[in-house]
């Protein structure tokens, strides 16, 4: 397994070593003990998958201490454009964004840390995107950050992509006030 740094420190990239073969491949998206000694001390409590048609946006969501919550994702089918903000208010990149194509192909995963937004964009028809969680889902601490927030300037390839109605209704950034 080989740990990828980003530009924001705690935010990483994690190429699982992949073993294929005539029948196909394997590989461990995660076991406890290699990811202890990469630095990753979550525990998880919940998984969660999406599938998702080509042009779809997700995000860009956190939950409120003291329901934040630390996410290692990845995708089993398709591709994603996957983007994660910096909301930690002490941290260097406040406010600072990281992305990165994750794919069924690349088997990229990226650990996002509590103390971040995230969302993606899907870039394949009939993406399945998963997720571990070091938390539950809380409805009473969900928030986000709308995703052209012209702040935060993410660059998404995209102009108009499917949006939900929940998330064209999030904040703009310069309206948070981090629990971070």
């Amino acid at each position: 397994m080989k740990l990828i740094k980003t530009k924001i420190n705690d935010l990483v990239l994690i190429q699982p070593d992949v073993f294929p073969d005539s029948r196909g491949y394997f590989f461990e998206s995660f076991q406890k003990e290699k990811f202890h000694a990469i630095g990753i001390d979550a525990e998880f409590l919940q998984d969660n998958e999406s599938m998702s048609g080509k042009g779809v946006l997700r995000g860009l969501h956190f939950q409120k201490p003291p329901f934040e919550q630390g996410k290692l994702v990845r995708v089993v089918r398709g591709s994603v454009l996957d983007v994660a903000v910096d909301l930690r208010k002490e941290s260097k990149t406040y406010g600072k964004w990281e992305s990165s194509v994750l794919s069924a192909d690349n088997k990229l995963m990226m650990w996002i840390p509590e103390g971040f937004a995230h969302g993606f964009l899907v870039l394949e028809e009939n993406t399945i995107f998963q997720y571990k969680c070091t938390n539950y889902y809380n409805k009473e601490s969900e928030c986000g950050i709308i995703w052209n927030d012209r702040n935060l300037n993410i660059d998404w390839g995209i102009k108009e992509p499917l949006v939900s109605e929940k998330d064209l209704q999030a904040i703009l950034f310069r309206d948070l006030r981090s629990p971070f």
